[in-house]
């Protein structure tokens, strides 16, 4: 029996998670969940999106499911998906972008990994509003000490990138690639400007690739690995990035094999672990049981690897694979055609996966 924290979220995440607790299920895999709330709609009730029994849950049985949670744009709180990452330490987000036969893509075979540094670099929050006292006195300070010249008007973001924490994305990234038998990984920054934070990335990730000498190790610049991924996916496998690189490129990743709709994500940290899906709370479809549920329930398939339920992860995937494969029943976004009136919706494609696990 396993004991997992369920966030499911809001706008649409109650439906997937929904969606994908039932695929899990129909795996025949014991699990006990704790269902605990967070995000913008329990604000009122809670007067916090993350409210203190979500990370008591979390660290009481180390793993968590969670739907997505909206993060307003330029206003309002905080990322609760920040975060949950930055308290529980969760430095590793890593997310797979594979190619399953029946989505739309101009790429197939592709079959990538994108590790992100979770806790650093500008997501790590640090910054100075613009007009502020502290704001206007660092900037004075910047330009005394840096010899630089900034607006006045400005506002700043700190960007840190630290050895320790290069150090054990890095090695995250390699031990990685052994255990699932990839042969290469990539490291991604603007080392060329950014020359004291993207280029002590750089050379520590230098560093700890000698001592995984059997892994194929490169660097390349972000600007040219976005153009490489859609001249030539296929040269790549593992990429390691700093935070925001790895938030970006990722993206990029995903609209490779189709979309957000079929990536799932995992953010992995010494303790603890979250599996949630990359994209966003979609709220304009909340009920309305239409979006596609894939990335929800790939994240709980690698949530079961992370358990040591490598059969029953799988079997799920299969089940996945088929159904998308066959085209039938799938949401809308997986036709050929959006508008095509055969489309099914979240809770039927969930239903369809569970008949090809029975």
């Amino acid at each position: 029996m396993h004991k997992v924290t369920l966030i499911p979220g809001d706008g649409i995440g109650p439906e997937i998670i929904d969606a994908a607790r039932r695929c899990i299920e129909a795996t025949g895999v014991s699990i006990e969940w704790e269902i605990v709330e967070a995000g913008a709609e329990v604000m009122e009730k809670y007067e916090t999106p993350l409210p203190d029994q979500v990370l008591d849950s979390i660290k009481k049985n180390k793993v968590a499911l969670k739907g997505p949670i909206t993060t307003p744009v330029g206003t309002g709180f905080r990322s609760v998906n920040v975060s949950l990452r930055k308290q529980l330490d969760l430095y590793a987000c890593v997310r797979p972008c594979k190619f399953y036969e029946g989505v739309k893509s101009k790429y197939p075979k592709t079959d990538l990994v994108v590790v992100r540094e979770n806790t650093e670099d500008l997501y790590a929050g640090i910054e100075f509003a613009e007009g502020k006292p502290v704001t206007k006195e660092l900037i004075r300070y910047i330009e005394v000490k840096g010899d630089v010249k900034i607006k006045p008007d400005s506002g700043v973001s700190i960007k840190p990138i630290s050895v320790s924490g290069t150090r054990r994305i890095v090695e995250y990234a390699f031990e990685y690639a052994k255990v699932n038998d990839r042969n290469k990984v990539t490291s991604v920054t603007k080392a060329n400007i950014m020359k004291h934070s993207d280029g002590l990335f750089m050379k520590v990730a230098e560093d700890v690739s000698k001592k995984y000498p059997e892994i194929e190790y490169e660097h390349k610049l972000v600007d040219n690995m976005c153009m490489q991924l859609v001249q030539k996916p296929e040269l790549y496998d593992v990429m390691v990035l700093p935070n925001l690189y790895g938030d970006i490129v990722s993206d990029l990743c995903a609209g490779l094999v189709g979309g957000l709709g079929v990536a799932p994500g995992a953010n992995i940290g010494k303790d603890y672990a979250v599996f949630e899906p990359t994209h966003g709370s979609a709220p304009q479809y909340k009920g309305l049981n239409k979006v596609n549920p894939t990335a929800e329930i790939l994240s709980g398939m690698i949530m079961l690897r992370h358990l040591d339920e490598k059969d029953a992860a799988n079997t799920l995937e299969n089940a996945v694979a088929a159904v998308i494969k066959e085209g039938k029943a799938v949401t809308y976004d997986l036709k050929p055609d959006r508008d095509d009136p055969t489309a099914v919706g979240t809770k039927e494609m969930a239903d369809e996966i569970i008949n090809k696990l029975r």
